[in-house]
């Protein structure tokens, strides 16, 4: 049984993650804003479940995480983004810095605390979540197209600096998936991210958890430094 830590972890494609860490048979570590009830998840993952309510860009609140780490971490998933979507010329600076804050700077933060415990324990796995568009860019997400082409090279480089102590670092890219956030969109859009993808659908929450839950085990031991696309072919 492994300790598994995720971030943004309450609902989405993070809470799918959590289901099936917790499906595998792992300790969840919950890391999410207090915007859902620990009792709510308790329903779900009746044991085996930690549950912090902490603001992962909030210096008093890292400490929470990181005596919990001490506990022990083998699987840390940065799961945790936003988006605040503007062109470059209408970008508020303030929309700029709490997304390179969440989806970047995070992932540097809780990787540099659980990496220095996996050193000490023996190894473990960081998993990040890119994005497509981060390899081609996408219309008015600047901040957010930058904040996942940096977590892709941030994993590169992780992987070349930790691979000696036995820590793998992957990273995940998904593609048109269907969250609560995205199946608000208007129906045409849907309709013309399905047709522009090669499989024909947008993917579910659950092709990303089982993406992280093969990333994390050991059936891929030997799988560092790479970042996989989960897209249904939308960037051949």
């Amino acid at each position: 049984m492994k300790r598994v830590f995720i971030t943004g972890a309450a609902q989405g494609i993070g809470r799918e993650t959590a289901k099936k860490f917790w499906e595998d048979g792992h300790h969840l570590v919950l890391i999410d804003l207090p915007t859902v009830e620990e009792s709510e998840l308790k329903e779900q993952f009746p044991e085996r479940m930690d549950y912090i309510q902490a603001d992962i860009t909030s210096k008093d609140l890292r400490p929470l995480i990181q005596d919990e780490m001490k506990k022990g971490i083998d699987v840390l998933v940065n799961n945790a983004g936003i988006t605040r979507d503007s062109t470059l010329l209408k970008m508020e600076e303030s929309d700029w810095d709490l997304v390179v804050n969440i989806n970047l700077k995070s992932v540097f933060i809780l990787s540099q605390m659980a990496a220095g415990i996996m050193k000490e324990s023996g190894g473990g796995s960081i998993l990040n979540a890119a994005s497509v568009v981060a390899h081609n860019g996408n219309f008015g997400q600047t901040n957010y197209v930058a904040t996942k082409a940096g977590v892709i090279g941030m994993t590169k480089t992780m992987a070349k600096e930790l691979g000696r102590y036995n820590i793998r670092v992957n990273a995940i890219a998904p593609g048109f998936i269907a969250t609560p956030m995205v199946n608000k969109m208007p129906e045409k859009v849907i309709s013309m991210m399905e047709d522009k993808t090669p499989l024909g659908r947008m993917g579910k929450p659950e092709d990303i958890a089982n993406a992280y839950s093969f990333l994390a085990s050991d059936e891929a031991s030997f799988i560092t430094g790479t970042c996989i696309n989960v897209d249904g072919g939308i960037v051949i």
